[in-house]
């Protein structure tokens, strides 16, 4: 009987999917069951999710002095639970029944992990606001294999007279760099990561300043104008 129906609803000229809405509203039918939007709280079965950020011990004193600086957007702003856990000397983070987003605990644990790095705070907590912010980390001996006074030169070429190289790619690339002895942190977009590193390895395998400089103009330009 039903194939008869189907028969001749098509020769009738109706469509498929008509007959498949008519079948759905008709006696008998099965609706869909509708679920509510699970609430972050309740991702993982419930519990609670956990991020432990090492401190060093170079950092102690900075985190000390700045502390309320961290506790406060990560708490109030993000509504991630955080603590200092001075025995095994690291920074615990936390979700809440509140935390409107899981993401926001990797968020934070990003922007406590670029303070431990040597960031500024004003210049870390844009990982809090930004999503597509990012800190690479490299070392001068995986571009060049350098010892003793070569590299001491190295890294002055990287900073420059009063830090002028530095900030000069900063600017260009809209990015902040850290030089903490052989390591090099950049935190910044992926495509601006990506011009900064290479003039950064351009200085360590001996290129001038002034070269880089200009390379550094052109790129610049070009990134202006595809935004």
């Amino acid at each position: 009987m039903e194939v008869e129906r189907a028969t001749t609803a098509v020769a009738a000229g109706g469509s498929s999917a008509e007959m498949a809405v008519d079948n759905a509203a008709g006696p008998g039918a099965v609706e869909k069951p509708r679920f509510d939007a699970l609430m972050p709280s309740e991702m993982s079965g419930g519990r609670p999710q956990f991020r432990k950020v090492p401190v060093p011990p170079h950092r102690f004193s900075p985190l000390k002095r700045c502390w309320m600086e961290i506790y406060t957007p990560v708490y109030e702003h993000m509504k991630v639970d955080i603590r200092m856990n001075i025995k095994a000397r690291r920074v615990e983070l936390k979700t809440r029944k509140d935390t409107p987003d899981v993401s926001n605990l990797q968020k934070c644990a990003d922007f406590v992990h670029a303070f431990m790095l040597g960031f500024d705070i004003a210049d870390a907590v844009a990982l809090l606001r930004l999503d597509d912010l990012y800190v690479d980390s490299f070392e001068i001996k995986d571009v060049k294999t350098l010892r003793g006074e070569h590299l001491s030169r190295a890294i002055g070429r990287l900073s420059g007279k009063g830090g002028k190289t530095k900030y000069a790619i900063e600017n260009s690339t809209r990015t902040r760099i850290v030089i903490a002895d052989t390591k090099i942190h950049i935190l910044g977009s992926f495509v601006n990561i990506k011009v900064a590193r290479d003039s950064l390895c351009s200085l360590i395998l001996g290129s001038p300043a002034g070269k880089v400089y200009s390379k550094l103009r052109a790129v610049s330009a070009r990134l202006a104008e595809r935004y």
